[in-house]
């Protein structure tokens, strides 16, 4: 349809251009001549005054005597060639079938354009690229063939359980006979429920590159218009659609954006949406039409779906794309790093020991920012150094070198880093210290990034503790080197989450004797939602908040009582910073014990400047699984 407007376009626009070409060619002629009687030509061709002439149509042009061009109109029926010949007079005709058809042109093109541009913004106005008006309920689903690149069960990894969940569709797709003469029905729909980036789309995608089968994508925002009846007539168009090409997939993606609960938030639900829901409930419902037709879907929010959605008969399986672990990550690394020539001392498994809670798509992400930081410096291949250096990248910030510290605010960030370091690797339960920087990445001034040994699956009292310990660290490494009245603004987004994490222990997991196993995460929130204060007593909320100051200040205080009692360390650790600006896990080590630094030793980087004017507060990556943020590092 897009070819054809524009075919149809340059077509007018060339008649225009004719058209206009022609007007004024033949207004410069008739400009250029002089206009005559037709008596005063007779009386010219008499007395032998005209040498040349040309007829068109009633149209006389002829050149004089005095060889300037005059044109006049001869009567109709007129016969004026046998006297020119007479005269032996040079005489032309011009065709007048071509001059017709040009007129004609010259004076309906003009309306022709205008009809044509009308239509234009009418159909513009009406639903874009779907056929105008008669369009605008036509579903948008795009039918991705082979062209858009096949995509197969090889290229999806590290989730392997919902890989096992969608082969059966995949069987069915192949060969439905295999499951109906034993009496067996394929599920109707798949809803796949993950957190955004962990694959369910490729996942959508390999279903039909293995089963070879049309696939129709659509966005669940692409149903919803501001014309009320215009998202339920897509939604039967598309099942029309696919039940033309069946068997085939239909992937919704996003599907929270048109299948949310009915009738729910203030002032009731949004009649457009519902109508569109509506009519999805009744197409997936009614399948025995729709034999051979799939519906898979996607969200990241499946607490907001409506249940009719989520019953048997419409999305009969839902299958869970969590963020992969260790030997996930392991393979999914494989697989973005096969067009990646890879150095050889990368080593795929460490890198994913390395980033616990990263997802596919994070994953891809580091991949990409190795090969360009290779690239950027002219290697050959992608080291492990550049693995390295896109991990610090992608958890950290990118450096922010161009910063221009002052020499007390380096001094400061580097005493208020080393006490989160020296207080994390004194807390048995603490996460390993991966990295130290007081070097400005992203937001920060500097951080100390710890990763755990193995994925992390839940958060116990003692851990929290501990991590509140490290977190507080900075703040009273600041107050013991410069005094109470020397602390800085730095320790805001260690408060921050250190109160976070207090408030998770106090209020959802029942960490507190005094508060107990009482869920108040709903109540902090106020009633039905609306923020503006706890929906209890005024006891319950100050106990809450007395437990939630006690955790902290217990954190505080064992954080200051580690550096007072690591005095030594500490000092080392700070000036160490301040030398090296990053050093590892090893190397902060090596520096706590007074040992001397190898020129190669890796990551032990040269002064390079100094840095920000600014403090700025500091945060670091959250871990996979507690949804809560991690303390600062």
């Amino acid at each position: 349809m897009g070819n054809a407007r524009n075919i149809a376009f340059w077509v007018v626009l060339f008649l225009l251009v004719l058209a206009l070409f022609n007007l004024f060619s033949g207004g410069t002629a008739t400009n250029s001549s002089r206009t005559i009687s037709y008596s005063d030509f007779i009386e010219r061709v008499e007395n032998d005054q005209v040498s040349s002439v040309t007829l068109d149509g009633e149209r006389v042009m002829f050149r004089g005597s005095d060889g300037n061009q005059y044109v006049s109109i001869k009567p109709a029926g007129e016969e004026v060639t046998d006297r020119l010949i007479a005269k032996n007079v040079e005489v032309r005709a011009e065709p007048q079938e071509q001059s017709g058809f040009l007129s004609l042109i010259s004076l309906w093109l003009p309306f022709l354009v205008l009809i044509g541009i009308w239509i234009f913004f009418m159909n513009r106005m009406q639903g874009g690229g779907k056929g105008g008006a008669m369009g605008f309920g036509k579903s948008r689903a795009k039918l991705l063939t082979e062209k858009h690149g096949r995509v197969t069960f090889d290229d999806v990894a590290g989730i392997d359980e919902a890989k096992e969940e969608l082969e059966e569709i995949v069987e069915f797709l192949r060969n439905p006979q295999k499951f109906s003469r034993l009496g067996g029905k394929i599920p109707k729909g798949a809803l796949l429920v993950g957190p955004p980036g962990t694959g369910k789309t490729l996942l959508a995608r390999a279903i039909a590159g293995e089963a070879g089968v049309p696939f129709f994508t659509i966005s669940g925002s692409d149903f919803v218009e501001m014309f009320v009846g215009v998202g339920a007539s897509r939604v039967r168009d598309m099942f029309e659609q696919a039940k033309k090409n069946a068997p085939c997939i239909v992937f919704i993606d996003e599907i929270d954006a048109v299948g949310r609960a009915r009738g729910v938030g203030i002032g009731g639900g949004n009649d457009e949406r519902e109508q569109t829901l509506n009519q999805l409930l009744v197409e997936m419902d009614g399948f025995e039409a729709n034999e051979g037709v799939i519906i898979v879907a996607a969200t990241n929010r499946k607490d907001v779906l409506d249940p009719a959605l989520l019953r048997p008969g419409r999305f009969d399986r839902q299958i869970h794309v969590p963020n992969p672990d260790i030997k996930g990550r392991e393979k999914i690394l494989g697989v973005h790093a096969r067009k990646v020539p890879l150095g050889p001392n990368v080593d795929l498994r460490l890198i994913a020991r390395g980033t616990p809670g990263f997802s596919g798509a994070d994953l891809m992400n580091l991949v990409n920012e190795a090969a360009l930081m290779a690239a950027r410096v002219g290697r050959r291949f992608v080291t492990m150094d550049d693995f390295e250096n896109a991990k610090d990248k992608v958890m950290m910030g990118a450096e922010r070198r161009s910063m221009v510290l002052t020499a007390d605010q380096k001094e400061k960030t580097a005493y208020h880093e080393a006490g989160h370091a020296i207080v994390g690797m004194a807390m048995p339960k603490c996460d390993p210290v991966y990295k130290a920087t007081i070097i400005p990445r992203g937001g920060a001034l500097g951080m100390v990034v710890s990763l755990p040994e193995m994925d992390r699956l839940n958060m116990h009292k003692d851990e929290g503790k501990q991590k509140i310990a490290m977190t507080m660290a900075g703040k009273a490494a600041e107050i013991i080197k410069y005094g109470e009245e020397g602390v800085s603004s730095g320790p805001a987004g260690d408060i921050q989450q250190a109160s976070a994490l207090a408030r998770a222990m106090v209020m959802r997991w029942g960490m507190s004797d005094s508060v107990g196993n009482i869920d108040y995460a709903e109540a902090h929130q106020g009633y039905q939602g609306q923020t503006g204060g706890f929906s209890v007593s005024a006891e319950t909320k100050n106990m809450i908040e007395a437990e939630v100051k006690r955790l902290i200040d217990e954190g505080y205080e064992t954080a200051y009582r580690i550096l007072t009692e690591q005095t030594e360390q500490f000092e080392r650790l700070a000036k160490g910073l301040l030398e090296y600006e990053t050093l590892t896990g090893n190397q902060i080590r090596k520096v706590i014990a007074g040992e001397a630094l190898d020129d190669d030793d890796d990551g032990a980087d040269k002064p390079s400047g100094t840095g920000s004017i600014a403090a700025i507060p500091k945060t670091r990556p959250k871990p996979a699984g507690d949804g809560l943020a991690e303390p600062s590092a």
